[in-house]
């Protein structure tokens, strides 16, 4: 079935194409920008973009209707030269959650508006010529989705009922659905959906074990979702340590390694953890504390860092360990050469008296870096007022799990209500791509493992230099990864050049030299 095609001439006017390179720093160019206004009085959802590598970019968002919704697609190129364009009918029960691209399909995931049960519905589309399907999955849990990844078989949906995890499998061939054995026995956190290549995949999830610590379960499916086997990683009885959150990554020998975070009585992590596991299972941990990363502490200023490098020698000398209490959110384990790369993004919550017609503000980062932490809504009087986020660790380690080396990266200015991934890390030949973008500022900084190429430079995107941009109004901004030396970055913002102010959505075409 193709995609119905109606649209109205206002829209065909909306592309500003692709525009001459401009220089935004020595290393970054703003090769494109494609600029849609945005109608104040229309009812219609926000609009996103996903990356298609070479393929170019699907833009999309829902349209409601009256009798049903709709879903409006546009293709474009690498160059933003549009391919095809047009709608899909959506029933108006239904609420868009998650996109997903894998092997020249886009696949979308729809749930039910009003209700946490319920069947689900996917929509793949072909990028080439935009013929779609429709998939209704047949559910009869009732839980909230919070990942979503395709393999080359079926479609998996990752989430929780009653606070235990689980996946349920759908199978586009026999269009079956089912919850994939061993979930729902025990509470824990979903941490990773990772499919491969062959069509298989593994989930990671932690709970507590036995003995009440926190520990990895590594669930291995083939591709009709039966289970494989399943790895416990647990921490050393020696030492008081949990597990707080992992990620994997298999190997082509079939040894397999997961990295993550580590902590001892509460969710603030103390270190981070590699584990090599052997195709039987057997497994070996190597804890770091963050102390004894050689660049952890390197995105302070000179004065504060040498402070606590001191303090770090001061406690060594007594035979003793300086003890650093953070929150991290942790991306997907990268290939790099010989190598693999884990980052993290360290944040804390702010919050604020609601009252306070100034917005009186406090950080508790020392607090929370302390320990002392209980909700992340209410403090005594102040009320949650989102997560602050202060800088990002990159670690390489090899196939046993030894680290080789560690860099960080400031992150400034960056608040949020939900947790996201900012920095996006690019491994190139000779150098590893460090970048974020936020309120329109770009971010970057370029390292070779634990040496700094170029330091953290910061540039403002703009499509001439008359442009004037509201930071305030700038609504949904990402930068994503797209293919070869190019990302994206899309958003809504207000526009004002020559006195007239427009809202539009945008994306942009970043390449890094």
């Amino acid at each position: 079935m193709l995609i119905e095609s109606q649209w109205s001439k206002t829209l065909l006017i909306t592309f500003l194409g692709f525009v001459s390179f401009l220089t935004l720093s020595a290393q970054v160019l703003l090769e494109g920008r494609i600029e849609i206004p945005i109608n104040e009085d229309s009812n219609a959802e926000k609009f996103k973009a996903i990356g298609i590598e070479k393929n170019g970019l699907i833009i999309y968002r829902i349209i409601p209707g009256r009798e049903e919704d709709k879903l409006e697609l546009i293709k474009v190129d690498t160059s933003f030269i549009e391919g095809w364009r047009g709608y899909i009918g959506v029933p108006r029960n239904l609420t868009l959650i998650h996109a997903e691209y894998s092997n020249g399909i886009l696949f979308i995931l729809f749930k039910h508006r009003f209700y946490l049960g319920g069947d689900f519905q996917i929509i793949s589309v072909r990028v080439n010529d935009g013929k779609f399907s429709t998939y209704l999955v047949k559910n009869l849990i009732p839980f909230n989705p919070t990942q979503f990844t395709i393999n080359s078989q079926a479609a998996m949906i990752g989430g929780y009922f009653n606070y235990r995890p689980l996946v349920l499998y759908y199978n586009f061939t026999l269009q079956t659905s089912k919850i994939l054995p061993g979930f729902l026995n025990e509470e824990g956190e979903l941490d990773q959906l990772k499919p491969y290549s062959d069509g298989s995949v593994d989930v990671v999830v932690c709970a507590r074990n036995l003995q009440k610590k926190k520990s990895l379960w590594i669930r291995n499916y083939d591709s009709q979702g039966e289970l494989i086997k399943t790895t416990i990683v647990q921490p050393d009885v020696d030492k008081n340590y949990q597990l707080l959150f992992g990620r994997s990554v298999r190997l082509s020998n079939g040894d397999q390694i997961v990295a993550g975070v580590y902590g001892r009585f509460s969710d603030l992590s103390r270190g981070i953890f590699v584990a090599g596991i052997n195709p039987v299972g057997e497994y070996s941990i190597r804890y770091y504390n963050f102390s004894e990363l050689d660049n952890f502490f390197s995105y302070m200023k000179v004065r504060r860092q040498k402070r606590i490098k001191e303090r770090i020698e001061r406690r060594k000398i007594h035979g003793k360990k300086i003890k650093f209490n953070y929150r991290f959110l942790i991306h997907e384990i990268i290939p790099y050469k010989d190598q693999y790369i884990m980052t993290g993004e360290a944040f804390y919550p702010h919050y604020a008296y609601p009252n306070n017609s100034n917005l009186q503000t406090r950080s508790f980062y020392q607090t929370a870096a302390s320990g002392f932490y209980n909700s992340p809504n209410m403090r005594g009087e102040m009320v949650f007022d989102g997560y602050q986020y202060t800088h990002a660790v990159v670690v390489g380690f090899d196939k046993t799990g030894s680290i080789q080396w560690d860099n960080s990266f400031e992150i400034n200015d960056v608040k949020t209500m939900q947790l996201e991934q900012f920095v996006e890390v690019k491994p190139e030949k000779d150098r590893i791509v460090m970048m974020y973008l936020f309120k329109n500022k770009l971010r970057t900084k370029i390292i070779n493992d634990s040496q700094v190429l170029e330091g953290k430079s910061q540039d403002d995107i703009k499509t001439n230099p008359n442009q004037k941009i509201d930071p305030k109004s700038i609504v949904g901004e990402q930068l994503d990864y797209w293919y070869g030396e190019h990302f994206y970055a899309y958003g809504i913002q207000i526009v004002s050049t020559g006195g007239s102010e427009r809202k539009i959505f945008y994306v942009n075409k970043l390449t890094y030299k």
